[in-house]
């Protein structure tokens, strides 16, 4: 089977999805982890939920629960990218160069401001409560 034009404009919402929903997962369970403790993470043992990080593990559970179902997937991940950035820049540039994140340990915060970027731009893609909504 060649891949043509067809395959791709069938499979892409349906990668996009799958994206998405490996994305929440993750992004929830930080979040979960910052507010419940599970997983455990001993850095975020006896966090206060009024602080920045528990601001962001609040940010974190919701958002990524919506994320996971694809509901309100652009504002979501608008504002999660948002976070992520935050998080780049006040917990993980300050620890070695603001453009080399390999040194300061800022990979997955980058990669997620962008990633989520992309949603907010993309949409939810298939299996999404979104994409359900549109259909009614």
């Amino acid at each position: 089977m060649p891949f043509d034009s067809t395959f791709f404009a069938a499979w892409t919402p349906r990668a996009l999805g799958l994206l998405r929903i490996v994305t929440g997962y993750l992004v929830l369970a930080h979040g979960t982890s910052k507010i419940f403790g599970i997983p455990h993470v001993a850095a975020f043992d006896n966090l206060p939920v009024l602080s920045l990080i528990g601001a962001a593990g609040l940010l974190e559970l919701v958002g990524g629960a919506l994320l996971l179902l694809g509901l309100f997937t652009r504002p979501v991940a608008f504002i999660l990218s948002g976070e992520m950035a935050f998080a780049y820049f006040i917990g993980h540039a300050p620890q070695g160069s603001v453009l080399v994140p390999m040194l300061n340990r800022g990979e997955l915060a980058v990669t997620w401001c962008f990633e989520l970027l992309f949603f907010a731009a993309a949409g939810a893609g298939a299996w999404s409560v979104d994409a359900l909504r549109r259909s009614k």
